[in-house]
């Protein structure tokens, strides 16, 4: 039986695990959510992999993992106050935000599009791997395209041992269900996809804010 060249990072396996995105490598991590398949969302390298590995379509926009609004202001421009706000309530957890790109991230993280999907997930372990890797991650659900999203770190290795560089192992995820997604580049903000944050609370709260 052949060695598995996939490594598993426990959750002390912070900076080994950052590292080896910086080189390109392609590493599952855990969320609040369900576990995410990372690539550096600077190379395009990686996001090929990802793509590839997934067997995923290009045009299929990946959002990313950020720490916060202020990484978000590094690859994100014209942003709106809503931002801001939602970033303030729900941050970090399962929301992602539709904002204007700012051409930082590889094009083939929006398929060259002038739009960006951003969200900083509510798990130490991934937060300190993005600081510590200093880019936004692309981190699609770490599953082959149009099977179910993993919540444990084994069901991430029964899809891609051996196929990608590491796993860090984060134990089972929380919610099992995707972010919510809110676009707020448009005149009035538009839930795209609808998650672990009911879409009605998140058009409520912007509404109070007047």
């Amino acid at each position: 039986m052949p060695v598995s060249r996939t490594k598993r990072y426990t959750i002390e396996d912070i900076e080994p695990a950052a590292t080896m995105l910086k080189k390109g490598g392609l590493v599952a991590l855990p969320t609040e959510t369900v576990y995410g398949l990372a690539a550096d969302a600077e190379n395009s390298g990686a996001v090929i992999l990802l793509f590839e590995i997934k067997q995923r379509q290009r045009e299929q926009l990946l959002s990313v993992l950020v720490t916060g609004m202020e990484m978000v202001e590094n690859y994100c421009q014209n942003i709106p106050a809503a931002a801001y706000a939602l970033a303030e309530k729900y941050w970090p957890g399962p929301l992602t935000m539709i904002l204007e790109d700012k051409g930082v991230v590889s094009a083939l993280v929006n398929d060259g599009g002038d739009t960006l999907g951003v969200r900083c997930p509510d798990h130490p372990v991934t937060m300190a791997v993005i600081e510590k890797s200093g880019h936004a991650l692309a981190a699609p659900s770490a599953n082959i395209t149009g099977q179910p999203s993993p919540k444990t770190a084994q069901e991430v290795l029964d899809y891609f041992d051996n196929h990608i560089e590491g796993i860090l192992d984060g134990g089972p995820c929380q919610l099992g269900v995707e972010s919510t997604i809110v676009d707020l580049t448009g005149e009035g903000p538009k839930i795209l996809r609808e998650g672990a944050i009911p879409g009605q609370e998140i058009l409520a709260f912007l509404e109070g804010l007047g």
